[in-house]
Protein backbone atom coordinates (compact mmCIF):
# COMPACT_ATOMS: atom_id res chain seq x y z
CA UNK A 1 0.00 0.00 0.00
CA UNK A 2 0.95 3.35 -1.00
CA UNK A 3 1.18 5.65 1.97
CA UNK A 4 1.41 8.81 -0.14
CA UNK A 5 -1.38 7.92 -1.83
CA UNK A 6 -3.26 7.35 1.62
CA UNK A 7 -1.95 10.96 3.08
CA UNK A 8 -3.34 12.56 -0.17
CA UNK A 9 -6.73 10.69 0.01
CA UNK A 10 -7.15 11.91 3.31
CA UNK A 11 -6.32 15.70 2.75
CA UNK A 12 -8.65 15.57 -0.63
CA UNK A 13 -11.87 14.21 1.70
CA UNK A 14 -11.45 17.39 3.74
CA UNK A 15 -10.84 19.76 0.94
CA UNK A 16 -14.05 21.39 0.71
CA UNK A 17 -14.55 22.21 3.90
CA UNK A 18 -11.40 23.76 4.47
CA UNK A 19 -12.02 26.10 0.99
CA UNK A 20 -15.09 27.18 2.37
CA UNK A 21 -13.74 27.81 5.76
CA UNK A 22 -11.25 29.68 4.63
CA UNK A 23 -13.91 31.81 2.30
CA UNK A 24 -16.18 32.20 5.55
CA UNK A 25 -17.11 35.74 5.94
CA UNK A 26 -14.47 37.31 3.21
CA UNK A 27 -14.44 37.76 -0.65
CA UNK A 28 -11.34 35.67 -1.57
CA UNK A 29 -9.46 35.76 -4.87
CA UNK A 30 -8.92 32.26 -5.98
CA UNK A 31 -4.89 33.12 -5.58
CA UNK A 32 -5.51 33.68 -2.36
CA UNK A 33 -7.82 30.73 -1.23
CA UNK A 34 -4.59 28.77 -3.05
CA UNK A 35 -2.11 30.35 -0.50
CA UNK A 36 -3.94 29.70 2.60
CA UNK A 37 -3.91 25.95 1.29
CA UNK A 38 -0.72 26.46 1.12
CA UNK A 39 0.10 27.48 4.03
CA UNK A 40 -1.83 25.16 5.82
CA UNK A 41 0.31 22.38 3.92
CA UNK A 42 -2.43 21.12 2.49
CA UNK A 43 -0.90 21.03 -1.23
CA UNK A 44 -3.34 21.96 -3.50
CA UNK A 45 -2.45 23.14 -7.28
CA UNK A 46 -4.33 25.35 -9.49
CA UNK A 47 -5.41 22.36 -11.47
CA UNK A 48 -6.93 20.64 -8.29
CA UNK A 49 -8.88 24.12 -7.56
CA UNK A 50 -10.64 25.18 -9.80
CA UNK A 51 -12.56 22.11 -10.37
CA UNK A 52 -13.63 22.38 -6.85
CA UNK A 53 -14.95 26.15 -6.60
CA UNK A 54 -16.90 25.27 -9.99
CA UNK A 55 -18.50 22.26 -8.18
CA UNK A 56 -18.85 24.56 -4.97
CA UNK A 57 -20.65 26.96 -7.07
CA UNK A 58 -22.89 24.54 -8.91
CA UNK A 59 -24.13 23.16 -5.20
CA UNK A 60 -25.26 26.64 -4.44
CA UNK A 61 -22.45 27.08 -1.65
CA UNK A 62 -20.05 29.42 -3.20
CA UNK A 63 -21.21 32.56 -5.48
CA UNK A 64 -18.46 35.04 -7.50
CA UNK A 65 -18.67 38.75 -8.02
CA UNK A 66 -16.42 40.10 -10.95
CA UNK A 67 -14.22 43.04 -9.70
CA UNK A 68 -12.53 45.75 -11.81
CA UNK A 69 -8.74 45.65 -12.10
CA UNK A 70 -6.38 48.16 -12.06
CA UNK A 71 -3.62 46.37 -13.70
CA UNK A 72 -4.89 43.92 -15.46
CA UNK A 73 -8.38 41.57 -16.82
CA UNK A 74 -11.31 41.89 -13.97
CA UNK A 75 -10.72 39.25 -11.02
CA UNK A 76 -13.12 36.90 -9.54
CA UNK A 77 -13.50 36.94 -5.96
CA UNK A 78 -15.80 34.29 -4.58
CA UNK A 79 -17.93 34.43 -1.39
CA UNK A 80 -20.46 31.84 0.10
CA UNK A 81 -24.19 31.70 -0.11
CA UNK A 82 -26.24 31.45 2.94
CA UNK A 83 -26.81 27.50 1.89
CA UNK A 84 -22.59 27.84 1.77
CA UNK A 85 -22.89 28.98 5.17
CA UNK A 86 -25.65 26.34 6.64
CA UNK A 87 -23.64 23.81 4.67
CA UNK A 88 -20.01 24.85 7.00
CA UNK A 89 -22.05 25.33 9.73
CA UNK A 90 -23.29 21.01 9.01
CA UNK A 91 -19.65 20.32 8.26
CA UNK A 92 -18.19 22.52 11.51
CA UNK A 93 -20.21 20.31 13.64
CA UNK A 94 -19.34 16.45 12.23
CA UNK A 95 -15.86 17.82 12.06
CA UNK A 96 -15.74 17.55 15.90
CA UNK A 97 -17.56 14.86 15.80
CA UNK A 98 -14.94 13.20 13.88
CA UNK A 99 -12.23 14.78 15.58
CA UNK A 100 -13.76 13.40 19.32
CA UNK A 101 -13.96 9.97 17.66
CA UNK A 102 -10.51 9.99 15.93
CA UNK A 103 -8.70 10.80 19.16
CA UNK A 104 -10.93 8.20 20.56
CA UNK A 105 -10.17 5.71 18.24
CA UNK A 106 -7.02 6.28 17.98
CA UNK A 107 -5.93 6.89 21.79
CA UNK A 108 -7.29 3.15 22.74
CA UNK A 109 -4.56 1.66 20.47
Amino acid sequence: MNIENTKAQMRKGILEFCILSIIHGERLYASDILNSLKEAKLIVVEGTLYPLLTRLKNAGLLKYEWEESKSGPPRKYYLLTKEGEQFLSELSKTWTELQTAVKHATNNN
